[in-house]
């Protein structure tokens, strides 16, 4: 059965069987994470969850990031994960299409924290639920069909993640095999996630890394406690693939060389701080500005050619991708990117300051993004979802056509970020909430978070000496 696979895998996967490179690519996606999250919490992207779990009260245990607030660890996880995912700067993975670390890493900080783990187990804690995370979305991708879970609507970043952190907060509390088994199962009762959001717009889209961090602590909780889930969730017949995907999924790639090879590997660091369908485009914008000399007045048509499933994201419907209502909103628009990475600039090519809400009414961005037509591409639909390609066409008035085709996503394994791209990244990221020296002080303390017996003082280095 595939829950006893994974909770196998779970229970027995110990510290030293990590690799150095995978310690190292860990404590990374934790830099990231704890930089967005940061970011997220100078806009005071959190103010409104924060408040409501203070409403909640309980048993205080874990912080929140870049305070000295503790609340419940799931409370915390919750507030923390959606900082993690409100700028939409978030990790990746292909071709599951999942965000994994915004769940798993405030999931793992608040649990780890909560029981006065140490660095190790906080590491190994995150490496098994970031594989969880990813195992179980490829579950419901089938190369013949696609991501079955975006083709139903789903969002399988916070109905894969909820389970992934009920496996990895059982780990950290302790439990036996039979424990992690029932949190896990238990969690898949809790998962949750649909995705209109992106296509339509709202900021609900933000809490479901949280809710998805807050269910699978709760359910390990509950594990604890004595709740019991069905062994068949996943494979049943009104398992969580039946109910999710009609029985639609690939049972061989969640389970196949668990434990051997590590599907984290295929994690896409994100370069920009929009959804990931649309950095192709950006690439592309910003390779043909650096290639020539663009007068933006002398642009006749943009034509943008992508996977026909991308197309569903960012370019539909198009009144509202050629006008979307906020900045937030512009993160999902092709147009809108495409016209931005022309016109804007900073961080790794586009930054922060290219999707605020005045730059998402700015006439001059919005009536080139009117030029941007998209269509399919074939070429495009057949490397989909292993990159997320793209090609892009200027046409000018005089007829010359520029072009650029980004078929291989910056971020990913085969055209990574740099060691100084990484840190370029987080310390934009960290210094909107933080000052310089101590964005440094908390990058360096998680490199050397193996040495710590527990994660608070890596916790009171997110919070402003001034604070």
């Amino acid at each position: 059965m595939i829950l006893d696979d994974l909770a196998d895998f779970t229970y027995s996967t110990n510290f030293n069987d990590l690799s150095e490179k995978m310690i190292q690519d860990i404590k990374n996606r934790m830099i990231d994470s704890l930089g967005l999250c940061l970011a997220a919490k100078s806009e005071e992207l959190d103010k409104g969850v924060t408040e409501l779990m203070q409403e909640w009260g309980g048993k205080s245990s874990s912080n929140i990031f870049g305070t000295n607030l503790k609340m419940p660890a799931a409370s915390a996880a919750l507030v923390n994960g959606t900082l993690a995912h409100s700028l939409d700067f978030d990790d990746t993975h292909l071709p599951s299409v999942l965000h994994p670390s915004a769940s798993v890493i405030p999931g793992t900080i608040a649990q780890g924290q909560a029981v006065n783990a140490s660095g190790k187990d906080v590491i190994l804690a995150a490496a098994l639920g970031l594989e969880l995370c990813v195992r179980i979305g490829m579950g419901g991708y089938l190369k013949s069909e696609g991501n079955i879970f975006f083709n139903k609507g789903w969002h399988a970043t916070s109905i894969c993640g909820a389970i992934a952190v009920a496996g990895l907060s059982a780990k950290l509390l302790k439990l036996d095999k039979k424990g992690i088994s029932d949190a896990m199962s238990i969690a898949a009762s809790m998962s949750s996630g649909i995705i209109e959001a992106n296509r339509s717009g709202g900021s609900v889209k933000r809490l479901h890394c949280g809710w998805a961090a807050h269910s699978g602590i709760i359910a390990a909780s509950l594990a604890q406690g004595g709740f019991t889930g069905p062994p068949t969730v996943f494979e049943g017949r009104f398992g969580f693939y039946n109910a999710f995907l009609d029985g639609q999924y690939d049972e061989t790639a969640v389970t196949h060389n668990l434990g051997e090879k590590w599907l984290t590997e295929d994690i896409f660091y994100k370069p920009y701080p929009a959804n990931h369908y649309t950095h192709a485009g950006i690439d592309a914008a910003l390779a043909l500005k650096k290639e020539y000399e663009i007068n933006i007045d002398e642009i006749d048509e943009i034509q943008l050619y992508c996977p026909e499933d991308v197309l569903r994201t960012i370019a539909e419907p198009r009144a509202d991708k050629i006008k979307p209502e906020s900045g937030y909103h512009a993160k999902f628009s092709g147009p809108f990117t495409v016209a931005t990475a022309l016109l804007g600039g900073g961080g790794l090519g586009v930054s922060f300051d290219d999707f605020t809400d005045k730059k998402a009414s700015d006439e001059q961005i919005l009536n080139l993004a009117a030029k941007v037509q998209t269509f399919s591409d074939k070429e495009c639909d057949e490397i989909f979802p292993y990159q997320f390609p793209a090609k892009l066409h200027i046409i000018l008035h005089d007829g010359s056509k520029l072009t650029k085709d980004i078929l291989v996503n910056r971020g990913g394994p085969s055209n990574p970020l740099s060691n100084d791209e990484l840190q370029l990244k987080f310390k934009i990221n960290a210094t909107k909430y933080l000052n310089e020296q101590e964005a440094d002080k908390l990058a360096s303390s998680i490199i050397n978070l193996d040495n710590y017996s527990n994660i608070d003082e890596l916790i009171s280095l997110t919070i402003p000496v001034n604070n």
